[in-house]
């Protein structure tokens, strides 16, 4: 018993009791996500790769040994041979191909961080996604569930009033076609609900059908995000960052179209170890070698040419592609700042909208019960009052989505 209580201790509340704030179910889905842990198995790999370009251009050790059997035996000699020869070896100039290696190596390890930001980017959203559309799907089908009692409380008055002969049977027949059609969205909503939960604990790796209670932050605790220039949002995009990174590596691209086409140089040191030659007493002698390699490619038919015509091709690509991505998230960021305003406004009109609605069902509903109205104007406003319901619930949730798709754009802090 002390054990399970520690653990219960131990672990966190949004585990034990299945509570879940924004920020904490946010830091979840983060802790939990595939995407952003194969998005640092991708960076891990980037920077081991850099740092084995980075450790190529350092000397090396090799080991060469080679071991012979001949069939025939010669009178006087053995009929064996060998030889080993460790040496290091220093490649002085490469034509700048190791170097540029070792450059284009870098700069796609800072690629790859910069991919894991963006990553992280959009996972955040994600969740945050998943929890207001949670929210939104249960307060729809809670307001579901509301109108069918508004409908089946009606019903049993008709209901009382046609035993009683004051109704028709007319207004019977109405009452429960709308209360077959409202236990019918009922039944949709529910079913909504439970799919967008299925996706909502996915995201953390839970059971799907886990139970969820949503501690929903009072007010309007999101608050409304300051807009910033778009000079700056470029600057905090971690994609924008990684898009200029590919200009440069487009352009060590074309350092390294022209490095085969360089003058090669390399020199070395060793020592040979092998039976004199020939065999005849199988004594063997150590012979040191010292050596230098030079390279110097003369005439391809201008090949470099059209290799270095290809990478500028490729970097005035990458170019392109950079100024098209800055244009583009400076629509993202004015439609998104469009959204957030039009979002604050709807949730303004549809709290009044649903105050009069509401009102008007209060009124019709009385009028009704004092035979002052009909069934089908009580039935209108009970309509009409779902509808501004819905409309409030969707007004509340496009205002949260876009308050985090605008951070999202902005790359700000969530």
């Amino acid at each position: 018993m002390r054990l399970i209580l520690i653990l219960l201790f131990l672990l966190p509340p949004a585990v034990v009791w299945g509570q879940w704030t924004p920020e904490n179910y946010r830091r979840e889905v983060v802790r939990y996500s595939h995407d952003l842990k194969m998005s640092h198995s991708r960076a891990d790999a980037a920077r081991m790769k850099a740092d084995a370009a980075r450790k190529g251009m350092l000397p090396r050790l090799d080991m060469v040994g080679d071991f012979s059997v001949s069939a025939r035996h010669y009178s006087g000699r053995e009929n064996w041979n060998f030889s080993l020869q460790p040496q290091i070896v220093q490649e002085i100039y490469g034509g700048g191909a190791r170097r540029t290696q070792r450059d284009a190596a870098a700069i796609e390890s800072r690629i790859s961080l910069l991919e894991s930001d963006f990553s992280l980017l959009e996972v955040r959203y994600a969740a945050d996604y998943a929890y207001w559309n949670l929210s939104a799907m249960e307060n729809y089908a809670s307001a579901m569930r509301q109108y069918v009692s508004l409908i089946s409380s009606l019903k049993s008055i008709i209901d009382r009033r046609f035993a009683e002969g004051y109704v028709a049977r007319g207004d019977v027949l109405m009452i429960d076609a709308r209360l077959i059609e409202a236990r019918y969205e009922l039944t949709t909503a529910e079913n909504g609900a439970k799919v967008v939960r299925h996706n909502f604990n996915t995201l953390i790796g839970a059971s799907p059908d886990a139970p969820v209670r949503l501690v929903l932050p009072r007010g309007d605790s999101l608050g409304f995000p300051l807009r910033i220039t778009v000079a700056d949002m470029l600057r905090r995009r971690p994609d924008v960052a990684a898009a200029e990174l590919r200009v440069s590596l487009r352009e060590v691209g074309i350092r390294s179209a022209r490095a085969p086409f360089n003058p090669r140089l390399s020199v070395g040191f060793g020592a040979v170890w092998k039976p004199y030659f020939p065999n005849a007493t199988g004594a063997t002698v150590m012979d040191g070698v010292a050596f230098a390699s030079l390279s110097v490619p003369i005439f391809h038919f201008r090949e470099r040419r059209s290799r270095v015509g290809a990478a500028r091709a490729a970097r005035d690509e990458a170019g392109e592609r950079l100024e098209q991505l800055r244009g583009e998230l400076a629509r993202q960021e004015a439609d998104a700042w469009a959204a957030l305003g039009q979002s604050r406004r709807q949730i303004s009109i549809s709290e009044e909208s649903l105050r009069i609605g509401r009102e008007n069902l209060e009124i019709s509903t009385y009028a009704y019960n004092e035979g002052q109205s009909t069934l089908l104007e009580v039935l209108q406003a009970q309509l009409s009052w779902i509808q501004l319901y819905t409309n409030s619930i969707h007004a509340d949730f496009n205002y949260r989505v876009a308050v985090s798709d605008y951070r999202r754009v902005t790359a700000q802090e969530q």
